[in-house]
């Protein structure tokens, strides 16, 4: 089995515009105290990060109450640049899994229609590499669609050196109770071809 690990740098991942910049501080270091010791201050949104339905919808549910498995399965890995419009989403789902991830040198995004088929769908999740599943033109509609489906957004991937094709996707975020969002440690695994 391969194991990719498809998640970018919290640290060094540029943030989203408008969105507050990732700091460390170093509250203890092994040349004066007992031990390193780190805080730090950031976005729930920066890095690697699962949207839950409660970021654009009030009676949606947070990132600690989705179901666990939501965020465990199998996936694919799809290849395609541009906004994807419903009639996009209608040819590419007869050949998707329930968790689906849009590869697309960051951009990769979902219009209102694309969003509203996924919704009708038995879609659980969406990923993309681009640092959001929506156009910044247009950021709410289709995460509003999502959201009112529970449909978990998988944002800002590193998918540069992945075929397209079918994983097994773990991507569990961060349990912060409540709220809308949480990093994550987004991993693919790869069947070995002709290993069982």
């Amino acid at each position: 089995m391969i194991i990719h690990d498809i998640s970018r740098d919290t640290l060094t991942c540029p943030v989203y515009e408008g969105d507050p910049d990732t700091e460390v501080t170093a509250l203890q270091n092994l040349e004066t105290d007992e031990c390193n010791l780190s805080a730090v201050y950031m976005s729930v949104h920066a890095g690697t990060h699962i949207d839950a339905p409660l970021h654009y919808n009030e009676e949606g549910k947070s990132v600690d109450s989705l179901r666990l498995n939501t965020f465990y399965g199998k996936c694919t890995v799809i290849t395609v640049e541009g906004i994807l419009t419903g009639d996009d989403m209608e040819r590419l789902l007869p050949y998707c899994k329930r968790r689906i991830l849009f590869r697309g040198l960051g951009n990769t995004y979902l219009s209102q229609s694309a969003a509203i088929v996924l919704a009708e769908s038995k879609v659980v999740l969406v990923g993309t590499d681009a640092e959001s599943i929506a156009p910044s033109f247009d950021e709410a509609r289709p995460h509003r669609e999502l959201a009112r489906a529970g449909i978990a957004i998988l944002e800002n991937l590193n998918l540069e050196n992945i075929d397209d094709g079918e994983y097994e996707l773990c991507a569990f975020p961060v349990k912060l109770g409540g709220l809308e969002a949480a990093p994550c440690r987004a991993i693919l695994f790869e069947m070995e071809k002709g290993l069982n």
